[in-house]
């Protein structure tokens, strides 16, 4: 069994939780008495005077932001536009902005605010009005987040040279394959992608080779290139369910490799299980046409050394019982604790 390194764990916690509303720090109220270098719509804890926040106050703008301020928070207001100038006492020194449940459109995003902010480490922009990502200029970005927009357009080139990196969240979106080819080239840091209910038909081409968690979930997926995962050899997690995909789509040996421990391929139009990698760990494949147990595509041969690390097979939802399972199964799939046929 692969070790589950504490980074991933992180990481998919984050995806699978959906922690995008906690902050790590708690409200202002319960930090005590507030700072006098603080704009007075907010709250700046004297025990902690690097934050100021700014979250749940019925605000339609950004206070301008005092120096010394690194941690910056502003979600659940009615905010709609960014004024000029909000940021200039902070562009290098900003940490932290959270811009969460907003209504902001990119037009009410004045030049010079966000694209000034060389120092930030995580942007949270989710729930808002954007139809085009907006990326600040900090090669420190360490996390992106996105979600529940209206982005169609990711500008080419502007994650390029943000080593540092880690995970982008652009769930339920508007984005499409096109929109997002070569925008996470060379991003040698980058471990997870989160682009669940989009409109992608494939997989984003020039994904960086350090990915390890791809989920695709509610797309329009028909079918993966023969090279797409070769590309990607510490890929461990892939979900691509609710999605377009049939048998003529997947290639043979597409999704035979090494690196993956978990596949979700369910609600889908396959009609066979895909041939797969005997290192895999999980296998979701309920809710497709699949008529057959393809006891070869899970294993090759069966031996002393030759068999499936299968844990979880689901296979619900398809035309097939568990009547279907070859008698000859139980040496290749004698690590498996559950196969669920209904």
């Amino acid at each position: 069994m692969f070790p589950l390194r504490v980074p991933i764990f992180a990481v998919l916690v984050s995806l699978t939780v959906g922690q995008y509303d906690d902050y790590d720090y708690q409200p202002a109220s319960q930090h005590g008495p507030s700072s006098a270098n603080c704009a007075q719509e907010c709250e700046c804890p004297i025990n902690f005077p690097t934050a100021m926040y700014c979250d749940s106050r019925n605000l339609k703008f950004v206070p301008i932001v005092p120096s010394g301020i690194k941690y910056l928070y502003l979600q659940n207001n009615l905010i709609e536009e960014i004024k000029a100038g909000v940021f200039d006492n902070v562009t290098a020194e900003l940490r932290w902005l959270v811009l969460d449940h907003n209504q902001i459109t990119n037009d009410k995003v004045a030049k010079g605010t966000i694209d000034k902010l060389t120092g930030l480490h995580k942007i949270l922009f989710s729930f808002n009005k954007l139809t085009e990502a907006v990326i600040p200029p900090s090669m420190s970005l360490d996390e992106l987040k996105m979600m529940n927009n209206q982005l169609s357009k990711f500008p080419a080139g502007s994650l390029a040279g943000m080593q540092n990196l880690t995970s982008v969240h652009l769930q339920n979106n508007e984005l499409t394959s096109k929109a997002l080819n070569g925008v996470f080239k060379g991003l040698n840091k980058l471990v997870a992608i989160d682009l669940t209910n989009n409109k992608l038909k494939k997989l984003p081409s020039g994904m960086s080779s350090s990915l390890e968690v791809f989920y695709g979930d509610h797309n329009d997926i028909s079918s993966i290139a023969a090279g797409d995962l070769k590309e990607l050899p510490k890929l461990a997690y892939l979900r691509l369910a609710y999605n377009q995909m049939t048998d003529a789509g997947i290639p043979a040996g597409v999704f035979n490799v090494t690196s993956l421990i978990e596949l979700d391929l369910s609600y889908n139009k396959l009609q066979s299980i895909p041939e797969i990698n005997e290192q895999l760990e999980h296998l979701y494949l309920q809710v497709n046409e699949i008529n057959k147990f393809n006891l070869e595509n899970i294993c090759k041969f069966s031996g002393p050394l030759n068999y499936s690390r299968l844990k979880h097979l689901r296979l619900d939802g398809n035309n097939i019982t568990h009547a279907d399972l070859p008698h000859d199964s139980s040496n290749c799939l004698r690590q498996a604790s559950d196969i669920i046929f209904d």
